[in-house]
């Protein structure tokens, strides 16, 4: 285990805060560029924080070569999955534009040529998408990662594909239709439209679509060294297609699967390794809008250990590409407790998402359809996440996953406004402490012993009669100081 890196927050309790055969001269060439890296394994899985790369977004040009240059710099905010959006070449037929409009709708043609679509309409599961470069430059970007010790992610999108995807002449069996024939976009349980209409919805009875799409997966695993995948609306296919799929998916090599979905289910054994933590994002929110207490925390904590097993993770986040294109920048919805909720979003259960564009402290909602270039003006968040980062990957008290460190939560004057709790594995134990409120908050705290306060270097004795002053949404995480020695370590 690497040593903890320490560095502290004050010592005063102000806390601030996509169906064809790849020739094999190709094949020969994806051979040329992989970098051989350790499958992932369940301890770097417990100590992971994962980043979501929005690839057209990230950079003035929009490249996979682009955004491998920053590559480095996600290392040393201790990222350990990379999370790539969908890279696959997207649908011309009913591309997205804005509002219900197609880019076929739009009459001047400068004009349409802006409205890019949708990654999720996906016209071939085994290509890449032109307006991010080659399979040569993905292939680098994945050699980059790996050199990083950085494990890398596809999203893949099993629920539906784009109107122009090669299966709706060759396969219509594929897809799901209505009573006159019609394949249709995907539906609610009621019939009624989801509300996407510029992709068409796979029927998983069919058993031969449930093989093809495994064998698309299977190609991306062995032909291209990736390390697994982020399953789109995972919720919505057939647990049972997932029972068929991951085992075949694991048999090649150890991988991580992470669900967009929160459903129990899809933990269980060996099939996903992570949900999303969808509730834990909408109590933060909550939180931060007035809109309810640190009681509506514990409400949650309590729920995940009703609903979950102790082994089962999930994603922490404070924005995604959906929350910061739909609802908001973090700074909208969390306003001066953002960066609390990044700092709980590392200590509590679960494992960190940082999505593009957060480290640069990104305050605007990205265009979903459009080129919107993340500007990198500032990086106060940079060194934030690197610090929580370096504690995440390093502390055996933040591990979660098949030996997790457990969450106690601790007492204080004043639990509607304050949240604390403890982590703790073997003899290592981290404390955090957060005034979730808007007023100045005077308390104390049930906890003790000799601490340092993360971010500043400070030592600190505690006692359950200590008065601590925090300062609105001011937090602060202790780590507790260990003689090994004494130990016998």
């Amino acid at each position: 285990m690497k040593k903890t890196i320490i560095c502290i927050l004050s010592a005063t309790m102000l806390f601030s805060c996509k169906q064809e055969k790849k020739p094999d001269a190709v094949s020969a060439a994806a051979d040329a560029v992989k970098t051989e890296m350790k499958p992932i394994s369940q301890e770097e899985i417990q100590s992971a924080v994962i980043y979501e790369a929005n690839i057209r977004q990230y950079s003035a040009e929009g490249t996979f070569e682009a955004f491998t240059k920053d590559i480095p710099r996600l290392k040393e905010m201790g990222v350990k999955i990379l999370w790539l959006m969908p890279i696959y070449p997207i649908s011309e037929t009913k591309r997205k534009a804005k509002g219900d409009l197609f880019a076929s709708d739009i009459e001047d043609p400068e004009e349409r040529k802006k409205y890019l679509g949708s990654y999720y309409a996906v016209s071939d599961f085994r290509a890449v998408n032109p307006e991010f470069g080659t399979i040569d430059d993905f292939r680098k970007l994945l050699k980059t990662a790996h050199e990083n010790e950085i494990y890398v992610i596809l999203d893949w999108v099993p629920n539906h594909t784009g109107w122009d995807h090669v299966w709706l002449k060759d396969h219509p069996e594929f897809y799901t239709k209505n009573d006159k024939g019609e394949i249709t976009d995907p539906l609610n349980d009621d019939g009624t439209p989801v509300g996407w209409a510029d992709v068409a919805d796979l029927n998983y009875d069919n058993q031969e679509l449930r093989k093809t799409m495994i064998a698309d997966m299977l190609y991306w695993l062995e032909e291209e060294g990736i390390d697994g995948f982020r399953c789109d609306v995972a919720g919505s296919v057939p647990t049972d297609f997932w029972e068929e799929a991951i085992p075949q998916l694991r048999a090649k090599k150890d991988i991580f699967m992470l669900a967009e979905a929160w459903e129990p289910e899809l933990l269980k054994g060996d099939l996903f390794d992570m949900a999303y933590g969808w509730d834990t994002h909408h109590r933060m929110n909550d939180i931060a809008q007035g809109k309810e207490t640190v009681e509506a925390w514990d409400k949650r904590m309590e729920s995940i250990s009703e609903m979950y097993e102790g082994d089962d993770i999930l994603m922490n986040f404070t924005s995604n590409h959906d929350e910061n294109s739909w609802n908001g920048t973090v700074y909208e919805r969390m306003g001066d407790a953002a960066e609390t909720f990044a700092a709980l979003s590392y200590v509590a259960p679960g494992m960190p998402l940082i999505y593009s564009g957060q480290e640069y402290d990104m305050d605007k909602r990205l265009k979903f359809f459009e080129k919107d270039t993340i500007q990198k003006n500032s990086h106060k968040f940079f060194e934030v996440y690197q610090k929580l980062g370096a504690l995440k990957n390093s502390h055996p008290a933040l591990h979660s996953g098949k030996d997790p460190a457990s969450y106690t939560r601790l007492k204080t004057s004043d639990d509607s406004s304050v949240l604390a709790f403890e982590r703790k594995k073997g003899e290592e134990r981290i404390v955090f402490v957060a005034n979730l409120s808007k007023e100045i908050a005077k308390v104390k705290v049930d906890f003790e012993g000799k601490f340092v306060n993360y971010m500043k270097q400070d030592v600190i004795s505690f006692s359950k009669e200590t008065d601590h002053t925090i300062k609105p949404w001011g937090f602060a995480i202790f780590v507790e100081q260990v003689d090994h020695a004494k130990h016998g370590h």
